[in-house]
């Protein structure tokens, strides 16, 4: 009886360490991703809402997970190791994540410099203290089309399939995370630029044409005429473009989502 009833908190206590070990590699992938992910954590977001966020999916997956997860090493050092390689993990998903939402906010930035409103700015704790008011009203509508259209549950299925790829504990291959952070950011470029592109147009076009009428019309003061004019034509496209943009963004947000993690 006696060895029977030691055996018994042993095993129990084994097995309560390798569930603690389990919630621990799996709370520090998606930990680090959840406070990344758009929609979900935004700066302006309170800090302990994304933190319970990232609290509950973790316990959420956490038992799917564990019979993947490695056994705890003795050696101290190694814990260490894993549980910084899944934080690693877990930082370059949600960055890569949010890669394709900054795109619409550096469309923004490009839209105010052509509107002539580059210098009307809005200190924003992402972007820096030379952040347009056009940037910073995109970053409010990313988030809104984000948790609105439901599209916040595509990166998480897309950190759920992660495990294939890197399984828990272990480094992310680096030549496969270099190649889709390199992509990632050059769609993500490409990207801002299409959105601006009715903008980088119709500035060419109007600047041709002042350029014009100040050759035929040398005493006209071209910086006062030009100027009201190119703001009140701006803001007249941004608000005929601004449904077709936001629909054109969320298009390539599922499209890049998609082609970078994989899922649809």
């Amino acid at each position: 009886m006696t060895g029977a009833g030691g055996t018994a908190p042993a095993g129990g206590g084994e097995a309560l360490a390798r569930a603690a070990w389990a919630f621990v590699l799996v709370l520090a992938r998606v930990g680090p991703a959840m406070l990344l992910l758009p929609g979900v954590a935004e700066p302006f977001a309170p800090a302990m809402l994304r933190a319970g966020l990232a609290l509950a999916l973790a316990v959420l997956v956490c038992p799917m997970l564990q019979p993947g997860v490695p056994p705890l090493p003795d050696a101290g050092l190694a814990v260490a190791f894993a549980v910084a390689a899944e934080a690693a993990t877990g930082l370059w998903f949600g960055w890569l994540a949010r890669l394709w939402t900054q795109a619409l906010v550096m469309a923004g930035q490009v839209i105010a410099y052509l509107l002539g409103l580059s210098s009307v700015l809005q200190p924003d704790a992402a972007l820096g203290p030379q952040s347009t008011a056009f940037a910073r009203m995109f970053e409010l509508a990313a988030p809104v089309i984000v948790l609105g259209t439901g599209l916040y549950g595509l990166p998480i299925r897309a950190l759920l399939a992660l495990y294939d790829l890197v399984p828990p504990g272990r480094l992310l291959p680096l030549a496969a995370g270099a190649e889709r952070s390199t992509q990632a950011v050059g769609a993500s470029f490409a990207l801002a630029l299409q959105l601006a592109s009715p903008f980088v147009v119709a500035a060419i076009v109007w600047h041709v044409a002042i350029g014009l009428a100040a050759r035929l019309v040398p005493r006209m003061q071209v910086y006062f005429v030009a100027m009201p004019g190119q703001i009140l034509g701006g803001l007249l496209l941004l608000s005929v473009a601004m449904g077709a943009l936001l629909g054109a963004w969320r298009g390539a947000l599922v499209t890049g989502w998609a082609t970078t993690f994989g899922v649809g």
